[in-house]
């Protein structure tokens, strides 16, 4: 171990440019890489923009068209298992339809009689209720004159309290002129007459004008409503027709992938409807008895106004509380009642949102609890109420989408629950941004369910497969991957103790013991790129866990000018680290050639970390190359490494 932690310590020192590591000339391309012009983003983006731009207006112009559909899609999601029920038990589809929705209409009317009959029943009492509320505000208003008077006279004492007296606010010096009263002669005209009173009297209301006053303002929603039902009907029925013919418009090149986002898209909002419907529902059933056990009047009403203002994302509960403790003040001289009724509601709505959403729904919806705020902001601007209620099913639509058509994958990325970043995506972007510290706890967040060869091989090869994409292409400069590769070696220095404590049934069952015992029995050479130095170091650190003794070995050290004082002529494998191969391998042959030459005995295995599928899969190319094995993650390194000292242990032990 100590061993290692020298070797990772000293390709620091070639990381930082001691030796002669050739960064501009990566991958055999011989120069510094052009990279290929973007094709116009500022059009794409202002395309982009103006298409967002049209999309909202017309959601806002448009409102009243697509609210009363939007209102008939959502509740054809809610009946939409009725009707599937009530068509598994042999009923046809059309009378499974009429009955879903008039049990919706006579749901809602059962709901809207209760209310009504409720609140008749505290009209008798409402002057008492009044009187209460007026004894009560005057009760609080003398005790907060009393304590402002008392605080007052305690901070200004006297004079304080006699500047605030009348007359004397006032520094004129003098009485306020008072303006005289007009003289009743000034009525008079000056020739001579008086001002004739003139009474407006209004006209008689015609039966018509007052059946419009009343009815006016319950057309609007009656046909609302209308529409709705008349629309959900519609799509109940022609469910599958309308499916289709969606498919057929959007996704006919790709079935497969818009079945799956339609599926998705009904399973989630189905659940997410019934889950709501029946927290909401369990919700106002324990207003209710926690009402009617309170002493509270008309607890039904209440009950089911709670469930249905909970409906309403964060302030639906709050809302729902003003009624009950304002009628609990109005029919209790004191404050008990107040108390009890804000202690219900208080308790109960953390507990079903903290505890009962999540358990039902709230890992199942896909959002984050950034989006849901952020889009409940957004359709009340664009629809008032009535988008604050449609806001969380609204999003989760865009969500799915998003997960299913990649046009539109910014809308996961923005609004969905999961990782923006893959956790080598992750893992990469701290490289990038030289943070040592946060790789290494997301290294730890990941090593607690897996060996740590899993985390190098899944997650840290692939963010240097596209570290080095990135140097070939000539996005990162010499100082930054200096700096990359210093801070790449500080994670895998840190990680040693996990090296240490990793569980071996977990890990790899190699040789090991007396096989690995002699120093330097495996010489890890690193390729030409600037990142095979750190492969090397997790090498080191995967052969030390097996009890394998390893040594590191730079490029620069096999190089045709100092191979003859490389330090492998005693090693029995040596794994030579690619982690990119394109183009002619001419120089892995030309390498390995010079590594038999020093080291004729020893078993040379090539590692192609992840690129090279080409070699790997070729034995034609695999000849010419040279090596005895060649593989593509580092377990595989490690076990071929196993193998071979196993290999040349054996006629050792048999000769003596």
């Amino acid at each position: 171990m100590a061993a290692a932690g020298d070797d990772i310590a000293g390709y620091k020192d070639i990381a930082t440019g001691s030796g002669d590591v050739p960064i501009g000339a990566h991958g055999g391309r011989g120069g510094a890489a052009q990279v290929p012009p973007v094709a116009m983003p500022e059009i794409r983006s202002l395309l982009s923009l103006a298409v967002a731009a049209v999309v909202i207006a017309a959601l806002y112009f448009a409102q009243d068209v697509l609210i009363p559909i939007t209102l008939a899609v959502m509740l054809s999601f809610v009946l939409s298992p009725l009707v599937d029920l009530l068509q598994r038990a042999r009923l046809w589809r059309a009378p499974a339809v009429i009955l879903s929705v008039a049990a919706a209409i006579g749901v809602i009317g059962l709901v809207g009689t209760l209310i009504a009959s409720q609140a008749s029943s505290l009209t008798v009492n409402a002057p008492a209720y009044a009187r209460t509320i007026e004894s009560k505000m005057q009760g609080v208003r003398s005790f907060a004159i009393d304590k402002l008077g008392a605080v007052t006279r305690e901070i200004g004492g006297r004079k304080a309290a006699a500047a605030i007296t009348p007359g004397a606010a006032s520094g004129r010096g003098g009485a306020a002129a008072v303006p005289p009263a007009p003289d009743a002669a000034a009525t008079l005209a000056d020739d001579g007459r008086r001002a004739v009173l003139v009474e407006v009297a209004q006209p008689q209301t015609s039966p018509f004008a007052l059946a419009r006053t009343i009815l006016e303002p319950i057309l609007g929603p009656l046909e609302t409503t209308v529409i709705v039902l008349v629309v959900a009907i519609f799509v109940l029925l022609q469910k599958e027709d309308l499916r289709d013919r969606f498919i057929r418009l959007f996704g006919s090149t790709d079935l497969h992938r818009t079945t799956m986002a339609m599926d998705d898209a009904g399973q989630r909002l189905s659940r997410y409807f019934l889950s709501q419907l029946a927290v909401n529902t369990c919700f106002g059933i324990v207003v209710t008895l926690g009402l009617w056990a309170i002493g509270i009047p008309s607890p039904a009403m209440w009950g089911i106004l709670a469930g249905l203002l909970r409906f309403v994302p964060y302030i639906g509960s709050m809302l729902a509380a003003v009624a009950p403790l304002a009628l609990a003040a109005a029919i209790d001289p004191g404050w008990s009642l107040v108390i009890w009724t804000a202690l219900l509601f208080v308790l109960l709505e953390p507990l079903v949102g903290y505890v009962v959403e999540p358990l039902l729904y709230g890992h199942s919806t896909g959002l984050s609890p950034v989006s849901v705020i952020v889009s409940a902001v957004f359709w009340t601007w664009i629809w008032g109420p009535i988008g604050l209620i449609l806001s969380t099913p609204l999003t989760l639509c865009l969500v799915v989408l998003g997960r299913h058509v990649k046009s539109l994958e910014f809308f996961d990325v923005l609004l969905g629950d999961r990782p923006a970043l893959t956790p080598v995506e992750s893992f990469y972007q701290r490289v990038l941004a030289n943070n040592p510290d946060e790789a290494l706890a997301q290294a730890e967040a990941l090593l607690a369910d897996r060996p740590l060869i899993d985390y190098y091989d899944a997650v840290v090869l692939e963010g240097l497969k596209l570290a080095a994409e990135d140097q070939a292409r000539g996005t990162v400069d010499a100082d930054r991957v200096r700096r990359m590769t210093n801070t790449m070696l500080a994670v895998i220095d840190d990680l040693r103790d996990h090296v240490a404590n990793d569980d071996p049934a977990i890990g790899i069952a190699g040789a090991g013991g007396a096989i690995g015992a002699l120093p330097g029995a495996v010489a890890c050479v690193a390729g030409r790129g600037p990142f095979d130095d750190t492969v090397s170091a997790m090498l080191l650190q995967l052969l030390a866990q097996n009890g394998v003794s390893a040594r590191a070995v730079p490029h620069h050290a096999v190089s045709r000018e100092a191979i003859g004082r490389a330090d492998i002529a005693d090693a029995r494998v040596v794994l030579l680290s690619y982690l990119e191969l394109s183009g002619s391998p001419a120089h892995l042959r030309y390498l390995i050639r010079r590594v038999r030459q020093r080291a004729p005995g020893a078993a040379v295995i090539v590692g192609l970390w992840p690129e090279g599928e080409a070699v790997l899969s070729s034995p034609d190319i695999q000849r010419a190359i040279g090596a005895d094995r060649y593989v593509g993650t580092l377990r595989e390194g490690v076990e071929a490494a196993l193998a071979a000292l196993d290999s040349t242990a054996q006629p050792a032990a048999a000769v003596a």
